[in-house]
């Protein structure tokens, strides 16, 4: 833990500085050249932490791929494009884990299968931590609300049944 708080006490003085070159600078020019530095470090923080929580959840696949497409829409469309990327692809991938679930809910062989060939248990469950929210949604949506319209009953949705039975399915596959 010591060693984290040495990198966060280096990353807060390198943009402490920076924005004191930028508040302090006799000229108009150098002003601007240090707060364009300041945004271009806060912009490269914002894409290195992006690659660590990406690798660090288990997408380590993904987490360069992104790392590079983020850059690329951060150059292109500021830092706007890069939250609205970043929400975009949560919101994507997040709403296609969430479907997979519930159909591994009602017990569809497919979605079994579709599990046991990309996750293990552990990745499995960093990813359903992530996108609990949007089991949520998919539940409304796919679930409750079209219960509501054709009156029929719903099926009551239980997110823990769901760890437990995906623990059985892929660690019970070794």
């Amino acid at each position: 833990m010591k060693e984290y708080g040495y990198l966060l006490l280096t990353i807060v003085t390198l943009f402490g500085i920076t924005l004191a070159g930028a508040i302090f600078s006799p000229t108009f020019e150098e002003q601007k050249s240090f707060l364009e530095l300041f945004f271009f470090s806060g912009a490269i923080l914002f894409i290195f932490s992006a690659l660590v929580i990406f690798a660090s959840i288990g997408f380590r696949s993904f987490a360069i791929y992104g790392a590079i497409f983020l850059a690329a829409v951060m150059g292109i469309y500021g830092i706007e494009g890069a939250l609205l990327f970043t929400a975009m692809t949560y919101f994507v991938w997040g709403s296609i884990f969430a479907m997979q679930v519930l159909l591994f809910y009602h017990h569809l062989k497919t979605a079994t299968d579709w599990f046991k060939a990309r996750y293990t248990f552990k990745s499995f469950y960093y990813e359903y931590r992530v996108f609990y929210p949007m089991l949520w949604v998919a539940y409304i949506f796919l679930e409750f609300i079209p219960s509501i319209l054709y009156r029929e009953d719903f099926l009551k949705f239980v997110p823990s049944r769901v760890v437990e039975e995906m623990r059985v399915v892929l660690e019970g596959r070794r």
